[in-house]
């Protein structure tokens, strides 16, 4: 095992040290400059400086970067193979830490601050005065595992002809939010697969990961990633004085109703390989009234973030569409039982309210409408380019609902109704395919540098197949069929002016994936804190050793 734990604990306290918050203006930049000038004083980049790389991201409304570098093997004469390795440097934010927000980057005086004003758990308190964690905002999540990587790069640089190869680091911005860093970062894996010949065969990812259940013991190395998609509901319902309340369709109920049904309900769950996703919550539902009035709501949106490990988008959409429906029908028919009810204490004659399940996909609805107008796309796609060039800054979800809104008016049937589409951006599923000659090669490597590990390792390291996090990794694989991610297209009405799934360039990289990444505890929280010995010496070796294996 290679002594790289006082290294790699130093730089990762270095990367706390800079605030890198998701969108704080400069901040994402500095970190990456930091990086950018960490490479520039080797002696490897002091002779090869076109190969360490200060991206700006493409069509960010932030000046952003990435710092990327890459060091081509000696060994053999070289070859084109090519492994990637990933990691983000930005950061959520650090509003947790109230008025002492300036020590969430200052490892070595935070335990003192978080014990002295925080109530803090036990658990909390003992890891403190155990002395075998780091605390500070991103030291987990994950500039413990970047600064892995740069420490490896740092060494290869030193030592090409140890490698039959090459390595690419890709430290990237923006993976907190709408993963510009990654999406821009794409252009030039692409670019230098055509002007460096790079042969991708695999992506290392170093971001983190925590107890699997609470009681666990061990730590995990991931192949593959969890898939996310985020279903949304624009609902348009008919309005009526507060007075006339039955003669309302308030979309707020059916919101409610699809919540109910949708929300942690386990038959959402994906299951794959023996492995089973967390059930979907809401992460959104509101009305869009903008201020107070005693008219009932109009329209409404939510959104809920769905996990996948085998199904594809297009398997999504339609499970989601079945709960969608069950929910409209329950809303129905509960709105019949509570007006007769009502009518029955008023001594009202009963009749039958005139509300019907009506659930479209994106889909289905341009299509119907471009069938009652032929000029209605280009009316959309007008409509579309208008509304982003008013707000380039409008969030990606609201954008699609004011779409799916415009698209509704068309309609010359005013009943209300319910649009599903996907409102955000696809972290596609990445999964191991070990009949894969590549992917084969990537989990047999991998296997053995944990062998090679683990006697000296403190903690015992396992595997499985999905890394359940969300990560960038997403977007460097494609495990779904193009048909499906058609679907994927077609039911997205912020697509080719929010958002576009690279499909073609992922394509061109398309490589198996590992993530051997940070271990801590309490990620995205006050007490995010990662696990030394792990993280600054188990991680960087078993990464080590799989990067020589591969490219023997």
């Amino acid at each position: 095992m290679v002594d790289f734990f006082q290294e790699v604990e130093d730089l990762t306290k270095n990367l706390v040290g800079i605030p890198s918050v998701n969108t704080a203006p400069g901040q994402e930049t500095a970190i990456a400059g930091y990086i950018h000038q960490y490479y520039a004083e080797l002696e490897y980049f002091k002779n090869y400086p076109e190969r360490n790389i200060l991206q700006p991201t493409t069509g960010d409304l932030l000046e952003r970067h990435n710092a990327i570098s890459y060091i081509k093997g000696t060994k053999q004469g070289g070859s084109d193979q090519t492994i990637i390795l990933l990691g983000h440097i930005d950061t959520v934010g650090i509003e947790d830490f109230r008025d002492f927000s300036d020590y969430a980057t200052k490892p070595d005086q935070l335990p003192a601050i978080l014990k002295e004003h925080f109530s803090l758990s036990q658990e909390v308190l003992d890891d403190i005065e155990s002395g075998r964690y780091m605390f500070g905002r991103g030291a987990l999540d994950m500039k413990a595992g970047v600064a892995g990587h740069m420490v490896l790069m740092k060494h290869f640089s030193r030592h090409p002809e140890q490698l039959c190869g090459n390595l690419i680091a890709i430290h990237e911005c923006d993976e907190e939010s709408g993963s510009k860093g990654i999406l821009s970062a794409l252009d030039l894996l692409v670019e230098l697969s055509e002007r460096e010949g790079f042969d991708y065969i695999a992506a290392i990812n170093a971001d983190y990961s925590t107890n699997h259940t609470p009681d666990d013991q061990n730590v995990y190395v991931y192949h593959g990633s969890i898939g996310k998609l985020l279903p949304t509901i624009s609902v348009f319902g008919k309005e009526a004085h507060v007075g006339q309340s039955f003669a309302a369709f308030d979309p707020n109920l059916l919101i409610a109703m699809v919540t109910r049904q949708v929300s942690l309900n386990p038959i959402m769950s994906d299951q794959a390989k023996g492995e089973t996703t967390l059930p979907p919550i809401s992460l959104k539902q509101a009305d869009q009234k903008e201020k107070y009035t005693v008219q009932t709501a109009l329209n409404a949106l939510a959104y809920y973030n769905v996990f996948s490990h085998g199904r594809t988008p297009s398997e999504v959409l339609d499970l989601f569409r079945d709960q969608v429906i069950i929910a409209y029908d329950e809303t129905i028919e509960l709105l019949q039982q509570r007006y007769d009810a009502y009518c029955q204490m008023a001594g009202i004659e009963q009749s039958q309210l005139p509300w019907k399940t009506r659930v479209y996909t994106w889909e289905e609805l341009a299509e119907e409408l471009t069938e009652q107008s032929s000029e209605f796309p280009k009316e959309l796609e007008k409509f579309k380019h208008d509304l982003h060039e008013k707000d380039r800054a409008m969030d990606m979800r609201m954008f699609s609902h004011e779409v799916v809104k415009f698209a509704w008016k068309k309609r010359a049937d005013t009943s209300p109704g319910l649009v599903i589409h996907f409102g955000g951006i696809y972290n596609a599923r990445v999964e191991t395919m070990p009949e894969s000659d590549n992917d084969k090669r990537l989990l047999d490597s991998v296997a053995q540098a944990i062998e090679s590990i683990q006697p000296q390792a403190k903690r015992s390291i396992k595997t499985r197949l999905f890394y359940p996090y969300i990560s960038d990794a997403s977007f460097l694989a494609v495990s779904d069929d193009v048909a499906s991610l058609k679907r994927l297209e077609l039911n997205m009405p912020s697509y080719g002016t929010k958002y576009i799934h690279e499909l073609d360039k992922i394509l061109q990289i398309d490589v198996p994936i590992v993530n051997i990444g940070t271990f801590g505890k309490d990620g995205h929280m006050l007490t995010e804190r990662v696990d030394k010995w792990h993280s600054f010496q188990n991680v960087p070796n078993i990464s080590y050793q799989t990067i020589l294996k591969l490219l023997d």
